[in-house]
């Protein structure tokens, strides 16, 4: 009997700790791993709103390295339509000079021409007085043979 009693006496003191721990020990057991649980959980949240935060980052440095190389090459475009604008302007300018300079250049030339054919009658009609004096025997006076004179200055100046 003192098995049994002895196997009693161990079965009611192993029902007073189960009671005991289901009572006191168990609850707060219960508890430390409810918040390990919940604070596992704010965790593993937590990671996903990083994953997440990290992912909406990568598409927006994407989106601005994007936009970045879209405005460099709009920039880019611009100088180069500016430099050809700048180019074909001072083609322009230069054109336009150069022909100012030719204007001149016949301006110039044409004085000269016009220089060059008073100077031509001048000797000639000089050579033509000369002559006629030769031919007549005597001088000629300038004044009272000038309509001859110029009239022979425009046929000889007219050929």
């Amino acid at each position: 009997m003192s098995l049994n009693l002895s196997l009693l006496g161990q079965m009611l003191t192993f029902a007073c700790f189960v009671i005991f721990t289901m009572k006191f020990v168990w609850p707060l057991i219960t508890k430390a791993m409810q918040k390990r649980e919940e604070e596992i959980a704010d965790g593993l949240a937590a990671a996903e709103r990083g994953q997440r935060d990290l992912e909406l980052a990568k598409h927006k440095v994407t989106e601005m390295l994007r936009d970045a190389k879209l405005k460099a090459a709009q920039i880019a475009d611009t100088a180069t339509k500016r430099g050809v604008r700048i180019i074909e302007d001072a083609k322009e300018q230069a054109r336009k000079e150069g022909e100012r300079l030719l204007q001149i250049a016949k301006g110039d030339l044409e004085q000269e021409k016009l220089r060059a054919k008073a100077d031509l009658q001048q000797e000639i009609s000089a050579i033509v007085v000369a002559g006629a004096a030769k031919v007549l025997g005597s001088k000629i006076d300038e004044p009272a043979n000038s309509d001859m004179i110029n009239q022979l200055i425009a046929e000889v100046g007219g050929e």
